[in-house]
């Protein structure tokens, strides 16, 4: 099943002489608990499709279909509602709400929502990250690590349909990195959870299933994992 499919995404900046071409006709599919690494070096636009993808930006054309809805076709107030219900973002710098503890960040999207928060999922999601004794902490109480914990969390609470990752281990020593990217594995394996993570680590880009190379706005490669059986 796919969850996510696009097709010919184009995104320019500027004009005349100040013209960029950031996306240059990208088209892909991901299919639903797929673990895809998109890698590519500064400027290939990478980071430009993780904007689209997570409907912070908008393409100059193509298409954005994510769990059967194309998000090009919704007005602003519904593409927010659509993206806080199906779309979980983690961050490289976390983006906590610092007068806010742990409970109050990883619930804040379903408070937001107008929703009450699901005790039990908010109990196990605690419980895998390892946060169970942090839920009144603030965010300046706790390490970097932790911190990324919470960003996961939050990300995790609405079980969207994409979880999407911005460097989610540039800001984190080597330690962390491996428990994060060992914990988005977890996730994905254990829950089916379709993750998309854009990254310069060549540890992430390893651990995922898929693995897309960006360059000048286009795809140059586009490879899985082979799995060896023994």
């Amino acid at each position: 099943m796919k969850i996510l499919e696009i097709k010919n995404l184009c995104k320019v900046y500027g004009k005349g002489e100040t013209k960029v071409d950031a996306l240059k006709n990208v088209s892909f599919s991901v299919e639903k608990g797929e673990f895809v690494a998109i890698v590519g070096p500064s400027g290939s636009g990478k980071s430009t499709l993780m904007h689209i993808l997570g409907g912070v930006d908008t393409p100059t054309s193509g298409v954005v279909n994510i769990a059967g809805t194309d998000i090009g076709k919704l007005d602003e107030t519904n593409l927010s509602i659509f993206r806080r219900r199906n779309i979980g973002l983690i961050y490289q710098f976390y983006n906590l709400i610092p007068i806010l503890n742990v409970e109050e960040n990883m619930t804040l999207p379903i408070l937001l929502d107008g929703k009450k928060p699901d005790k039990k999922l908010l109990k196990d999601l605690l419980g895998k990250l390892g946060l169970e004794k942090r839920l009144k902490h603030l965010p300046n109480q706790l390490s970097g690590g932790q911190q990324q914990r919470v960003s996961i969390g939050r990300a995790l609470m609405n079980q969207p349909a994409l979880l999407l990752a911005d460097e989610p281990t540039g800001n984190l020593d080597t330690k962390n990195t491996k428990e994060i990217i060992s914990l988005l594995r977890k996730f994905n394996e254990e829950n089916n959870q379709t993750v998309i993570i854009i990254t310069h680590d060549d540890r992430i880009a390893l651990a995922a299933d898929r693995v897309i190379t960006i360059e000048d706005g286009q795809i140059t490669k586009d490879t899985k994992k082979v799995e060896v059986s023994e």
